[in-house]
């Protein structure tokens, strides 16, 4: 009766049919599309939905207690993400989200121990798991789809020359650092097309290893190197900072000395780019089944969030990009990799794992088309006049690459919009020299 009730209140777009585990069946809704069918099969899976839906749908569908009536999965969390935005409520759940605001500063102390923890439990997977999923490279992260039917390794390899022109790398051998490598896919990017010296770091060791192995195949171990390390225990000035998809694992108690560590090691006339989910509602809370099962210490934050902390840290905010559906698309095609390749998963690991990813799956991707969820890029620089005045530099770059690329070989590459910038940068080199000259011409008169 008091499901019934909650559901009641909840769907108010669309049709759900919904069937008890005592066989009875009822409509929710209006009575048209979009249209979605569920079968809650015990009273532990009525209980969960009831008092906890955000964890609890999760947790039912993970044990076979719950499942789509009809159609798939996705269509039936699809009607209750799109009732959920559109203004339906559950009694239980604005409670349960009070909680785990008050909760959220705790949730995410990630000091060393616990953040390498945090990313064992996701990153330290079968490596196969990721291999039949991801792109040919790996890439984790958001890929990038400006025209919108690329493919999947099209799209991710836009991502890495998207991300290279913010860089601005434009000259061989600059020292690059990339917090949370990953499988290394972007430092050998950059280290081939750009000529640059890469430092990746992780907290995975499965990561580790592959990643120094990549670099090895390539020929790039002596310009690509790889190491087991906390970013908060790096030292060394560089040239380049980049980071994709790490952020969200930083924790917002954190924050503040994510960003002074960036601008400690950036050097003078560096420059760093920062790539991670965002939502565009404000500051929120994670997901508890995500939290719980997928990313433990993992929130995605505002921008504001974000932007408050980097304008105390003395940074230079030089240029903010917001990509809107790129990572639903991405998701999308991880989702039906992972389909296709579900028998053998079940193999490597259990029916229930695979429950648990394709929830992932599905619920990230819908977080993205109908929750408010975006990915964000953040270029910061310590200098004012560290990067050409305008930013066509960035297409420039980025045509140019992928120019080359049709051409089928890897040169430096020199733009008009970067000469402009040397040549700024010249010219305040020698105003300066020329107003400290005066100044001392000045002071001996006196």
């Amino acid at each position: 009766m008091f499901l019934e009730a909650a559901l009641s209140r909840l769907i108010k777009i669309g049709t759900l049919t919904v069937t008890f585990p005592d066989g009875s069946t009822r409509i929710f809704g209006t009575g048209s599309e979009p249209r979605a069918a569920m079968k809650i099969k015990t009273a532990r899976a009525k209980r969960r939905l009831l008092l906890n839906p955000a964890l609890g749908l999760g947790e039912a569908y993970m044990d076979g207690e719950v499942e789509p009536g009809s159609g798939d999965l996705y269509d039936m969390v699809d009607l209750l993400a799109l009732n959920m935005m559109e203004g339906g409520s559950h009694p239980f759940e604005k409670l349960m989200e009070k909680v785990r605001w008050l909760r959220r500063n705790l949730d995410q102390l990630n000091f060393a121990k616990r953040s390498k923890r945090n990313v064992a439990h996701h990153y330290d997977l079968d490596a196969r798991l990721y291999s039949l999923t991801l792109d040919d490279d790996r890439q984790y992260s958001c890929a990038y789809f400006p025209v919108g039917d690329e493919t999947l390794e099209e799209a991710q390899l836009k991502k890495k020359r998207h991300i290279a022109s913010k860089l601005m790398l434009d000259r061989p051998g600059l020292e690059v650092l990339d917090i949370g490598c990953g499988w290394g896919g972007m430092a050998l990017y950059l280290a081939k097309e750009f000529g640059a010296r890469v430092t990746g770091l992780t907290l995975s060791e499965e990561q580790l290893l592959a990643a120094k192995a990549r670099a090895k195949d390539a020929g790039l171990d002596h310009m690509v190197t790889f190491e087991l390390l906390d970013y908060r225990s790096w030292t060394r000035p560089v040239d380049r900072i980049v980071s994709v998809g790490m952020f969200e694992h930083v924790g917002i108690n954190h924050y503040k000395t994510f960003f002074d560590k960036i601008r400690s090691v950036l050097k003078e006339d560096g420059v760093a780019l920062i790539h991670a989910i965002g939502r565009a509602d404000g500051p929120g809370s994670t997901n508890p089944w995500i939290a719980k099962y997928i990313f433990p210490g993992g929130y995605s934050p505002a921008v504001s969030e974000v932007l408050s902390v980097v304008e105390k840290s003395g940074l230079w905010t030089t240029d903010i990009e917001i990509l809107r559906l790129h990572y639903a698309r991405t998701l999308e095609q991880w989702r039906d990799r992972f389909t296709k390749n579900r028998s053998t998963l079940a193999e490597l690991y259990d029916e229930r794992f695979c429950r648990m990813f394709e929830f992932y799956l599905v619920g990230s991707e819908l977080a993205f088309r109908r929750m408010g969820h975006m990915n964000w890029q953040l270029q910061l620089t310590k200098n004012v006049s560290a990067l050409p005045l305008a930013r066509d530099y960035m297409v420039d770059i980025e045509r140019a690459r992928a120019a080359i690329a049709e051409q089928g070989k890897a040169q430096p590459i020199e733009v008009a919009s970067v000469r402009v910038r040397r040549d700024l940068t010249l010219h305040d080199e020698r105003k300066s020299r020329q107003q400290g000259q005066s100044g001392s011409e000045t002071s001996q008169n006196l």
